[in-house]
């Protein structure tokens, strides 16, 4: 078996190649105009995730909000800091059940419109309790958006993957519009200084609100539940302008379908297969690995904490500060769109190993800038530990922005997708909230010091990705589970195959037979 499945976004080109008129162009077709309006419906997600997440870091530099909550500190920011994703780990567990029952649309709409209540309350809050409760309805949709985007993006060449990659690479979108915003209403003399931010955050929600009900529907979910003609209806309509015998709308059926026989067949669908078997067991590290490696990174500390770093270094002018945080997010976005854009070229392992090198590079020259500030009173070094930080951000965003969602679902097979980036997502949350509430105690505590820690951890980062972290550029998802699962799995994915091609007792025809041998010929050379 070869090519894309649906919820992946893994796919190579030489499956689709012949099925595809490279002279056509996307934007002179209406559909697939349309196609990919949905998409960037789906992708603002990630934006509005990435605004919710970083808020609290510009309302924080503001003096107005400061004065309302009476000036939060210690285990009261932290608290304020992490309660987001105190809220979101709540939904995780129940994230897959809805999208396997209610599928992927309704489980974006309650979403969307979970965050959209959150907000209104958020900006009318009258009390820090008030203000807490209101970030605690936290709902993330974002896994089942990571599902549907990818089977959205057509089969066209190199668009696949990057589309994937970009999703995650919008959290940075979503920073800058919450950092500008910010910067704005700092102007505002009242309490809507920082009401009207929290209000806007549920703005791109409030677009998913009114219109992703319209929107197609995942064709894998719709054949799961045996909707098996508006799945191809949906694949024909997009994919090759309504023409549901055109060879891709059929390869990309009978590839959905496979992938369903085979897990109806192995009926592994639970949560310890997970840990089941050797393959699945490294998966899991992997997972577990990057979530909580794109969090403790030291770019937590940027990223909620940003004023507190700022008092180690002497920059106290808030205009300053919120100007330097809007451009630090501006920075971050470009270089993680590019990083997204162009995994395929370089290969997602070389983009993280050059990431992380850099990051415990400039997080090493951030430290030891800062501890000059700290003891000597060395104002060039305080400065330069603003550049230390643009350096450093940079080679965070081309990999560990863009990249870790498209990553651990091109690991993934099928059968363990939903469960699996669930517990990914479930991992990332729950670092996010020990790293927000310990982060400003630390400094609080040990001051610039606590820079050192994340030096050692980046640097064991680093290591971890050298060793452990596979390949996935150009491989199918079954040849990227030979690389987990090993021989044995090559045997059981020919025999599969055979299977398909002789359809059960039956003569194989003489297409099948074709088909058959040139899948056992290419999992022969992984």
């Amino acid at each position: 078996m070869g090519g894309q499945h649906a919820d992946t976004g893994v796919t190579t080109t030489h499956d689709y190649h012949q099925f595809i008129d490279p002279n056509k162009k996307w934007w002179k077709n209406r559909r697939l105009v349309t196609l990919n309006l949905w998409i960037l419906l789906l992708l603002v997600t990630s934006t509005a995730n990435g605004y919710d997440g970083s808020m609290m870091n510009g309302l924080q530099l503001l003096q107005q909000w400061e004065s309302a909550f009476n000036y939060p500190s210690g285990s009261k920011l932290g608290l304020l800091g992490a309660i987001q994703n105190i809220g979101s780990l709540g939904s995780y567990p129940i994230a897959p059940y809805l999208c396997d029952g209610l599928g992927r649309k309704w489980t974006i709409f309650i979403g969307a419109f979970i965050v959209v209540a959150g907000s209104i309350v958020q900006a009318a809050a009258q009390n820090v309790n008030m203000f807490i409760g209101s970030v605690l309805v936290s709902w993330s949709a974002s896994v089942s958006v990571s599902f549907l985007h990818s089977w959205c993006t057509h089969a066209r060449q190199s668009q696949r993957a990057p589309v994937s990659s970009v999703y995650n690479a919008l959290w940075p979108g979503g920073a800058f519009f919450a950092s500008w915003v910010t910067f704005g209403s700092f102007h505002l003399q009242n309490s809507w200084a920082w009401r009207l931010p929290s209000a806007l955050q549920g703005l791109a929600s409030l677009f998913q609100v009114f219109l992703i009900l319209l929107g197609p529907e995942s064709p894998r979910w719709l054949m799961s539940k045996g909707r098996n003609e508006e799945a191809l209806a949906t694949l024909a309509y997009y994919h090759a302008e309504g023409d549901d015998q055109h060879p891709l709308v059929q390869f990309e059926y009978d590839e959905i379908k496979a992938a369903l026989e085979a897990e109806q067949i192995q009926k592994q669908t639970g949560w310890l297969q997970l840990v089941r078997t050797p393959g699945n067991r490294r998966r899991l590290r992997i997972l577990i690995a990057m979530a909580f490696f794109s969090q403790w990174s030291g770019n937590g500390l940027v990223s909620y904490y940003l004023n507190q770093v700022f008092d180690t270094i002497g920059i106290t002018d808030p205009v300053e500060q919120l100007l330097i945080n809007a451009f630090l997010n501006l920075w971050s976005l470009i270089l993680a769109i590019l990083g997204g854009m162009y995994c395929d070229r370089f290969g997602r392992r070389p983009i993280f190993l050059v990431s992380t090198a850099g990051m415990l590079v400039f997080f090493t020259l951030q430290t030891v800038c800062t501890s000059q500030y700290a003891l000597h009173g060395n104002k060039a070094a305080g400065n330069a530990v603003v550049a230390m930080i643009f350096l450093y951000s940079a080679f965070y965003a081309i990999a560990w922005s863009p990249l870790i969602t498209s990553y651990c679902l091109e690991i993934l097979p099928f059968n363990l997708r939903a469960k699996g980036y669930t517990l990914f997502s479930f991992a990332v949350s729950a670092s996010l909230v020990f790293n927000q509430y310990i982060n400003p105690l630390a400094m609080k505590a040990i001051g610039w010091k606590y820079y050192i820690v994340y030096c050692a951890w980046i640097a064991f980062e680093l290591v971890y990705v050298y060793f452990f972290l596979v390949e996935t550029k150009n491989r199918t998802l079954e040849e990227t589970s030979v690389l987990f699962d090993g021989d044995d799995n090559v045997a059981k994915l020919q025999q599969h195959a055979l299977n398909r091609a002789n359809d059960g007792d039956a003569p194989p025809s003489p297409s099948n037979e074709k088909s058959s041998v040139q899948e056992v010929e290419m999992l022969e050379k992984v």
